[in-house]
């Protein structure tokens, strides 16, 4: 089953609902984010992809995942 890049916004605004979030791709399976939001201050860039990451409630896990690929860049806001 495919994702859209809105749900995967919607995803990510779940537990950042203060951030920057854009999202872009459309064929399903692969997509880039960005995400800037002040709560990853004082994080290091993995600690604040792993947040990104867990907010997508599993829809990168294994091969049934829904998302196949996320490039992922997240941020402080500057």
């Amino acid at each position: 089953m495919a994702i859209t890049a809105a749900e995967i916004e919607s995803l990510i605004r779940d537990s950042f609902p203060e951030a920057r979030i854009t999202v872009q791709g459309d064929d399903g399976q692969h997509f880039a984010a960005e995400v800037v939001d002040e709560s990853f201050r004082g994080m290091n860039r993995v600690q604040q992809q792993r947040a990104v990451y867990a907010s997508l409630k599993g829809k990168m896990d294994g091969s049934a995942g829904e998302l196949h690929a996320l490039a992922l860049t997240t941020r402080v806001p500057g």
